[in-house]
């Protein structure tokens, strides 16, 4: 099995849509905006920050994407990390927000921020694992108003 990440290109926001909106079909509430992603908003994230999709032997199977916080360009908030259901389990995931961290790094951002919906919460554990660590005074500035506040995790990158 061939794993590589590759950063986005404008050029893909329809296929990192179509990747968020089946990555999240039979794993994230109905509710959730994920399900009524396009390449429109796609666009939008990648113009403002960027991001990056799994391949496994050529073949697209996950994607994240991050952009700037609003109010601080230092602090990225990490958005819509999702793989294909018949590569779950394998921590294909890992891959990609290995991706950002590293990214991030290599761009002097100070932090990263994600959100943990509160019915994921396994997820606190496996961010936790990349030196996340719950933020419960922070809020998330791309959550959805339609659903419960998430939980945030932050990572410092730089002392």
């Amino acid at each position: 099995m061939r794993i590589v990440v590759r950063e986005a290109t404008p050029e893909d926001a329809p296929l990192i849509a179509e990747l968020t909106r089946a990555a999240w079909a039979g794993k994230v509430t109905v509710t959730s905006s994920g399900h009524r992603e396009t390449a429109l908003r796609v666009s939008e994230h990648l113009r403002s920050g960027g991001g990056f999709i799994l391949m496994v032997d050529g073949e697209p199977v996950g994607s994240v994407r991050y952009a700037p916080h609003d109010e601080d360009p230092d602090i990225w908030e990490i958005l819509r990390m999702g793989v294909l259901p018949n590569f779950r389990g394998s921590n294909m995931s890992q891959h990609l927000l290995e991706a950002v961290i590293h990214h991030g790094l290599a761009c002097n951002a100070q932090e990263l921020r994600l959100a943990v919906r509160t019915d994921q919460p396994k997820l606190l554990d496996f961010y936790a694992a990349f030196e996340f660590e719950l933020a419960e005074e922070l809020e998330f500035s791309h959550r959805n108003p339609a659903e419960p506040a998430p939980r945030v995790m932050r990572r410092y990158l730089h002392d």
